[in-house]
């Protein structure tokens, strides 16, 4: 699932409307993808590591990574002015604008799904969009998994090995992630009541590991949606994404 071998990745920024300064990567050429990345990851690590970036280059489109403030090659100002609600969204709406695109596709893992989800419902109108690693619950109910990360990062060295907790703090660490400005990230985050999902017309791919907590409420996520397809790959949350049957879930929808 590697793709062509001449598949090549660009770094590039931009500037958001409050400028800050973000970063984007872009992999191949062809139909504009935007693909948004999960909470501590980077688009590093969820889209261009594991080769779904590549595979998706190989289909034929221009796959656009960004990082999202405060995680990878972004900024992460410690300002928690610079963490307004919605401000996510905010800024993949920039890149959108700095890119000229008017005809794309959206999509994104974890965060970057509850972000692709913020989009539409403020009026971004992909052709298709994918929500990956994420259900209905974590849409409609920001909380309970802001309440986990944030007791990750202000516990930073106590959990038992082994632990959820654990878990997360072993990838927070292996990432090298800045606990401040992620602590003030999860500050961005809205929920999204379902009278609002009802209303996104786009067709849509909700697609989660089988093992992952967020699938059990993925299957309502997608029948909440007016035009909702589910799909499940292997996997928890952390090693669905790595999975190559994952990237190969989001190319045949976007290519169907």
């Amino acid at each position: 699932m590697t793709g062509p071998q001449s598949t090549r990745t660009a770094l590039r920024r931009f500037t958001a409307r409050d400028g800050a300064e973000l970063a984007y990567r872009e992999t191949g050429e062809g139909r504009p993808l935007v693909l948004i990345h999960g909470y501590f990851s980077t688009s590093q690590v969820n889209w261009i590591s594991y080769g779904h970036a590549a595979h998706l280059a190989g289909l034929g489109f221009r796959v656009i990574t960004p990082d999202l403030r405060g995680h990878g090659e972004s900024a992460k100002p410690h300002d928690p002015a610079a963490y307004p609600p919605d401000v996510l969204a905010d800024d993949a709406f920039d890149l959108v604008e700095h890119l000229g695109l008017t005809d794309y596709d959206l999509g994104g893992y974890s965060l970057g799904g509850r972000t692709t989800i913020r989009m539409l419902v403020r009026g971004a109108r992909p052709r298709r969009a994918v929500v990956a690693g994420m259900g209905l619950h974590g849409i409609e109910h920001t909380s309970g998994g802001n309440a986990h990360f944030r007791k990750v990062l202000t516990g930073l060295g106590t959990f038992e090995r082994g632990t959820p907790e654990w878990r997360a703090e072993a990838f927070f660490k292996q990432i090298g992630g800045d606990r401040d400005a992620l602590l003030h990230v999860l500050d961005t985050s809205v929920d999204t009541p379902r009278a609002d999902l009802a209303r996104l017309e786009t067709p849509t791919l909700v697609v989660a590991g089988t093992e992952d907590p967020h699938n059990e409420t993925a299957p309502d996520l997608a029948a909440a949606l007016p035009n909702g397809r589910y799909v499940s790959v292997p996997g928890n949350h952390l090693s669905a994404v790595a999975q190559p049957e994952f990237g190969h879930a989001i190319g045949e929808f976007l290519t169907s």
